[in-house]
């Protein structure tokens, strides 16, 4: 997902590449590794079966295994930030996200998502460079981002469902480094929406009210001395202006939470399509949600009128800022 810190950042399962390479002309490492390698690897490398290609690195793996010691494995895991646990209390998260799933609507499906979803997940359908995730040797990746995972499912459902709500709580794996000591992985609270367009903005204002209602609820039973706000911007879609301004801002300005207008925030763009969402506490100051429309299931399902709302919260944030 996008966001300053987020997206780009940590919370995302990808956004906007930053210009990150993702193709073309090899450089750095890469470039490096390829030339020391005898003439013609990559070449035969690139036309093994994908099942060949398995047992290969399965087999260099293997061997690299094998020259482990116990020592290096507790050394690994003192260093390498992709193993250490997080800092969080296991206790407080689940009783956060045990009461998100008791304030979510009864006709949203929770999802119980695997470690890891098809490789491409992020990358088929969003800018999102495929060096920040985590790939596998079996044609699957670690899962970046649960409203990827969770956009697949719900274009699955689609066929034989005329719309379709899906939550999950998870946590994702990002390869690039935040800096600071950061975490390499951390805990998303995610909801997807996906439904077919009636024309005129009517679907996405009705998924944006449901997502932002659901976020409303949330932040007021979980931080209301946090100072939480909901954000809300367009990306030159001047239908989904209107439907803001004449049916989602009317049915959130009864909550206790402010939905804010953010006209001037970029980031998102072209990562999300028509209105990107933003979650704060701390009287904007610290970021812990993020969201936006997309045409995710659009293309996932090949139906140009599928209206998809992905929407999401990093729970560790949360747990933070409330115990400020």
């Amino acid at each position: 997902m996008d966001g300053s810190g987020l997206v780009d950042d940590d919370l995302a399962g990808g956004g906007p590449t930053g210009g990150e390479r993702t193709g073309g002309d090899l450089t750095g490492a890469e470039g490096r590794v390829w030339a020391a390698m005898p003439a013609g690897s990559r070449t035969a490398l690139s036309g093994l079966s994908g099942a060949d290609l398995r047992s290969l690195l399965l087999s260099v793996a293997r061997d690299r295994a094998a020259t482990m010691r116990p020592c290096d494995v507790v050394r690994r895991w003192r260093e390498d930030r992709f193993v250490r646990p997080a800092r969080a209390d296991p206790r407080v998260l689940a009783r956060v996200e045990a009461r998100m799933w008791q304030l979510l609507p009864a006709d949203v499906a929770g999802v119980e998502l695997s470690p890891v979803v098809p490789v491409g997940a992020c990358s088929a359908v969003a800018p999102v460079s495929q060096n920040r995730i985590v790939t596998t040797m079996r044609a699957s990746e670690v899962l970046s981002d649960p409203t990827n995972a969770l956009a697949i499912e719900a274009a699955v459902r689609r066929r034989r469902q005329s719309e379709v709500h899906l939550a999950a709580a998870h946590r994702v794996l990002r390869a690039q480094d935040f800096g600071g000591g950061a975490s390499a992985h951390f805990r998303l609270f995610a909801l997807v929406s996906s439904a077919r367009d009636t024309g005129s903005g009517d679907t996405q204002a009705r998924l944006l009210v449901r997502h932002l209602t659901y976020w409303q609820t949330v932040l007021a039973d979980l931080a209301p001395a946090a100072a939480p706000q909901l954000h809300v911007t367009t990306f030159d879609d001047e239908t989904v202006r209107e439907r803001l301004a004449d049916t989602v801002r009317p049915a959130l300005d009864a909550g206790v939470v402010p939905l804010v207008d953010e006209p001037e925030r970029s980031r998102g763009r072209g990562y999300y399509t028509g209105c990107a969402l933003r979650i704060t506490v701390l009287n904007g100051s610290l970021e812990i949600g993020d969201g936006g429309l997309t045409d995710w299931t659009a293309r996932l399902g090949g139906d140009a009128k599928e209206r998809c709302l992905v929407s999401c919260l990093a729970t560790e944030r949360l747990v933070d800022a409330t115990s400020r």
